[in-house]
């Protein structure tokens, strides 16, 4: 039997252990008792919800519902964030969450590579990469998607975890990223001839098996650059949240490793691809929330010039319970319930303190702003156009690091602390 040599396997064993912190992470505390009252309301709520759109519009819509309900769970118990993890990479350099990004991308890009590459879908959908355009709108929206993250609080996902797990101040950065859609799809004739070019999907060019490889190699340069990064800055760890005891307990009361969350995150999106044809979205959905609202009130959005695209049209004119996003976002909310009342953790926070409340709404109007501009979020353009071999996804996530620097710089003028290389967690 042939083995490394002792400075191969000393190599092997370093990559594949834990990054250096400051100090050991913090033991998880123990999980609270479960919330009864808001476990029951959030299981009945999507046992129902769940049950009405299978019967008024089909197993698709149901199915989508599904799968929004478990990528809730998923992004709460393994608190599974964007915000978070650029807010301690561009602080303190710890890479953690950025590697677990990586590990998200790699896998949902192998998926995504099997099924476009074979055409597999269900329900006669045809699943089709998610390609953007390189312009303007592009650089300029997630850069103030970016800083609006990091006012705001949480990111398009997390946005949505945060408000079915109760946390009052996300509720008003959920309704900024209503408002902010709303806006930008209202003036949509101010950008929508900004400069672009054309879409590069390097599928095209080179096939899926190459534009897979090329991803993953990337990918992998990335994480190996963290890792240096963390070793020379020795950052303070992630802070710990409550888990149950046990194996069992702790798959249903939390918390899960990034990794989990991360391979689970990845077959879930993979899922809404296989069953719509379309990759995992959210902020599409907002937009539409808000034009309900307006029409509501009396207005008319179906004249708006972003309403009469082909794609938004049919949205529009679509009841709301049978759009994939809306399904989605919806399931998300209600399903974090359900993990977060399961975990002991769900709560309604008061007393939310004003500098905090305004960056929230700010934050978030930036949020939907600069979702509609660049084509998507940290969801549908930076995980989904990345895994489909898309140039946009990446340019997408390196102007999101110059948004996150300066929203950095922001965040004090709201009372809001960044990490320090001196903290316990960050």
């Amino acid at each position: 039997m042939t083995t490394a040599p002792p400075a191969e396997a000393a190599k092997t064993a370093a990559l594949l252990s834990p990054s250096p912190t400051s100090v050991p992470r913090p033991k998880a505390p123990a999980a609270p008792p479960v919330r009864r009252v808001p476990l029951a309301v959030s299981g009945l709520l999507g046992a129902a919800l769940t049950a009405y759109v299978w019967s008024a519009h089909g197993a698709k819509p149901g199915v989508l519902l599904l799968l929004g309900l478990a990528l809730g769970i998923a992004l709460f118990h393994s608190r599974f964030g964007f915000t978070s993890a650029w807010r301690q990479l561009v602080a303190v350099g710890n890479g953690t969450g950025l590697r677990a990004h990586a590990l998200l991308l790699g896998t949902t890009a192998t998926l995504f590579a099997l099924l476009i590459g074979t055409k597999t879908g269900l329900f006669g959908s045809v699943p089709a990469p998610s390609g953007g355009p390189l312009g303007f709108g592009l650089l300029i929206g997630s850069f103030v998607f970016a800083v609006g993250m990091q006012l705001g609080g949480a990111c398009a996902s997390g946005t949505l975890f945060a408000v079915g797990s109760g946390q009052t101040s996300i509720v008003l950065t959920l309704g900024g990223f209503i408002g902010g859609a709303t806006l930008a799809a209202w003036q949509f004739d101010l950008w929508k001839d900004l400069p672009s070019l054309e879409p590069v999907v390097m599928a095209d060019h080179i096939g899926w098996f190459g534009s897979w490889a090329v991803t993953i190699l990337v990918l992998a340069a990335i994480v190996l650059i963290s890792r240096s990064v963390q070793a020379r800055r020795n950052p303070p760890p992630i802070g710990a949240v409550p888990s149950a005891r046990g194996a069992a307990a702790r798959v249903l009361r939390g918390s899960w490793p990034l990794a989990v969350g991360a391979l689970a995150l990845a077959v879930l999106g993979a899922g809404v691809l296989l069953v719509s044809g379309g990759a995992w979205g959210v902020t599409s959905a907002f937009s539409l929330w808000g034009a309900e609202l307006v029409r509501a009130l009396g207005g008319h959005p179906e004249s708006w010039s972003w309403w009469q695209q082909p794609g938004n049209k049919e949205m529009l004119a679509g009841p709301v319970l049978a759009d994939k996003t809306s399904l989605t976002d919806i399931g998300i909310m209600i399903g974090a319930a359900v993990a977060a009342a399961l975990g002991g953790t769900w709560t309604l926070h008061r007393g939310v303190p004003w500098r905090t409340a305004t960056a929230a709404v700010l934050g978030g109007v930036l949020m939907g702003i600069g979702a509609r501009l660049a084509g998507g979020c940290n969801i549908g353009a930076y995980l989904a156009g990345i895994a489909s071999g898309s140039l946009h996804g990446w340019v997408w996530g390196g102007f999101a690091l110059l948004g996150t620097w300066a929203g950095l710089k922001l965040r004090p003028l709201f009372g809001l602390g960044n990490p320090k290389p001196g903290d316990g967690v960050c």
